[in-house]
């Protein structure tokens, strides 16, 4: 695939361009192996649907075609499992988890990493996503497998994360 550049225009950044080097879903790290796609996670329903309004131009048009979207506010009943399972974004920066080319966080990061752009942030976004395990481990501790009344807001952090947790 031929290298192309993409420029962002959004609500959260204006003018950011980056490089796409890698072809879409392929080639990743051998530490990362999401379970579900950026297309995927839109189309079954997370982030309250609030989280990608405003940057649908940046990504392809069919990652938008099902997705769970709420223009006008963050709604838990657009997710999943119909929870809320996400903190507000200024507990992120707070917490110094946002990547300054990256002001939406690791879903941002993961679409874009996704579609073929490398970044400075990789090696740190993996270990993040990484460490999700250990919430995919209690589920599979605490609840009876694809009981998926159990434990619904672990269930619904964890599909932020791209792991499938309608299959624990």
């Amino acid at each position: 695939m031929k290298p192309y550049w993409v420029e962002v225009n959004d609500l959260m950044q204006q003018g950011y361009t980056y490089r796409v080097t890698e072809p879409e879903g392929r080639n990743f790290h051998m530490d990362f192996e999401p379970e579900l796609t950026p297309k995927q996670m839109l189309e079954l329903g997370v982030f309250g649907g609030k989280y990608m309004t405003d940057c649908t131009d940046e990504f392809p048009s069919d990652w938008f075609e099902k997705a769970k979207l709420c223009h006008d506010k963050h709604d838990p009943k657009l997710n999943y499992f119909s929870v809320n399972a996400s903190q507000p974004l200024n507990v992120w920066r707070k917490n110094g988890w946002i990547y300054d080319e990256d002001p939406r966080g690791w879903f941002q990061w993961y679409c874009r990493y996704y579609l073929g752009r490398r970044c400075l942030d990789d090696d740190r976004q993996i270990r993040r996503w990484r460490a999700i395990r250990r919430h995919v481990a209690q589920i599979k501790a605490n609840c009876p497998r694809r009981t998926l009344d159990c434990r619904p807001r672990q269930r619904q952090a964890v599909l932020h994360w791209a792991y499938d947790s309608r299959k624990i």
